[in-house]
Parts: structure tokens; sequence; C-alpha cells
């Protein structure tokens, strides 16, 4: 088992949806990733917080095998996000963004985390991502992720992280705008010629891709009566399948990342039943297993 570096925002998030509303819970795409990952493999967390970070939150993380050594606190705000869902609750609608401390950004590796065998570069700015690369000795796989903003306003820096990485975590919307193919299928194909040795895209409710070389795999997502906040789910997608692959601690394989993705989409399903990160706080080990039993045997794997 290896120990994992993740780089990426920690948050309160302001979330209304179908189901209610909730203000200041925590969220980031650091902290979900965080949460999902160490059911699997310990965790490096690289962010940054204000002083209004709940001690709480900070002492929950540590409580789950979360190293915060490389953890910024200064003076000021936390990052916070507004948005709510309407209708099928697939995409969100931001209302407000406040990135406070997050808008000046330093990630700066400690050296014990320099060393780490598996890197995920979260949603953060491509020139980042480029800046902890060159802090990284030997990683044995790196795993990035992005979003739309980042495509349409800092899309060369973003390819030159797409050269860097062994996979690559998009949700489908990005994908088909990184590439401008009309589906998800082709816009796999179109990312492995820009690096990456494996894409992943994430469908939502409908689950996911895989695609390595000419290997394909597809699941739809396990099945959830109430959703009630969608958030982080693709970051706790991405966190449980990143773990799973520390935990087996070998390079990247076609037949370990198909393991990997159904353990993500186990997780994630957890996420979107409740608000912010708390069904992440209450999953156990006994829960997650019980589920990954079921949708074994739902997908016959």
């Amino acid at each position: 088992m290896s120990e994992i570096l993740v780089v990426g925002s920690l948050a309160y998030d302001t979330i209304s949806s179908p189901e209610g509303k909730v203000a200041r819970t925590l969220g980031g795409s650091a902290n979900y990733f965080s949460l999902a990952a160490h059911h699997f493999a310990p965790v490096r967390v690289v962010g940054v917080v204000g002083s209004d970070y709940r001690d709480e939150d900070l002492q929950m993380l540590r409580s789950r095998k979360v190293d915060t050594e490389g953890l910024q606190i200064v003076e000021g705000k936390t990052f916070h996000w507004e948005g709510k869902y309407e209708g099928d609750m697939n995409d969100a609608i931001t209302l407000n963004t406040e990135l406070n401390v997050f808008e000046h950004f330093n990630p700066k590796l400690p050296e014990a985390y320099k060393s780490s065998s598996f890197a995920f570069l979260a949603n953060i700015d491509p020139n980042l991502q480029l800046d902890v690369l060159k802090q990284i000795e030997s990683p044995k796989i790196v795993a990035s992720d992005t979003m739309n903003f980042w495509i349409t306003s800092k899309k060369q820096d973003l390819l030159e992280v797409l050269k860097n990485v062994d996979l690559v975590v998009i949700n489908e919307a990005e994908s088909i705008l990184l590439t401008e193919q009309a589906n998800a299928v082709a816009a796999a194909n179109d990312i492995l010629k820009m690096g990456p040795k494996a894409v992943i895209i994430k469908r939502g409710e409908y689950g996911f891709i895989l695609k390595m070389g000419e290997n394909f795999f597809a699941l739809p997502a396990f099945p959830v009566a109430r959703v009630v906040d969608p958030t982080g789910a693709g970051d706790s997608f991405a966190g449980g399948l990143f773990g799973y692959l520390a935990s087996q601690n070998k390079a990247l394989d076609f037949d370990q990342l198909k393991q990997a993705c159904v353990r993500g989409a186990v997780i994630a399903s957890f996420t979107v039943q409740d608000f912010g990160v708390t069904p992440l706080k209450d999953l156990t080990q006994s829960m997650l297993h019980t589920r990954l039993d079921s949708y074994l045997k739902m997908t016959m794997l």
C-alpha cells in the first residue's frame, strides 16, 4: 500500500437542491477525494484554508489517516462556493464563488510528500498542476482532473499537463468541450492522443467509461433512489478509484483500472445521498463492502 498525494481545494459550500439547503457545509475537491480514498490507502493533502477553517473539520481529516502537513492555514477566509440543483440535478448552477485565500494558493510540497508514489492533481489551475509535477520525484502513477473554466481559459497549459500524466479523470461535458467531439466515446479516443495512458469519463447517473489503448469498459452508476446533493460525487469517484490503485501499488493496468472504477462508483453513490461530505464521514467499511457486493452482482463482475 502506498500513500496518495492529492492537491486540490478545501472549501465551505452553500448548496440548495429540491431536497433542501445547507449553508457553509464542508466541501472542496481535496476533501471529497481524501474522505473517499482513505478507505483504501493513507492520504497526504496539499491545499490552503483560511483562519475560519474549523478545527473539528481538520481533526476529522486527521482521524481518517489524512496527513495534513501540506495544508497551509493562512489569515483570511476559506474558499466558498454557492450553488443549486434543479430538475434532474445533473448539473450544478453556480450562484456565487468566493476564492478568498485559494486565489493566491501556491502549492509547496513538504519533503516527505515529494517521494509519493501516487499523485492526484484535482481541479486546480493547470499551471499549479505543472508546478506540483515538478516537485514530485518519481511517481508510479499520476492522475489529473480539470473543469470547463480551465479548458476554455488555459487550454495550452492544460494540454501540457495531459502530456505528463498517466490517467485523466474528467466528466462528460468537459471531455466534449476539450476535444470538440460529439460524444464521450469519441472524446476518450482523442484525449488518449493528448498523452495519458488511460482516460476515465464520468457520466453522472449514467456511470462512467474507461479507455486504455484499445481496451474499453463502461458501467452504469449504482442505482440510488433518492439523490439529495450531487456535489463532490466526481471527486469521490476519483478518490475511490485512485485509493484502490494505491492499495494495489502496481503500475497502471487495465484490469486493475476496471476494479478501481467499480470502487469509485460505489463510493460516489453514497456521496449523493446527503449534503456535502456528510455521507463520506458516516461511511464505514461494512457499508462500503455491502454495497460493493451488490454492485458486483448487478454488473456480474
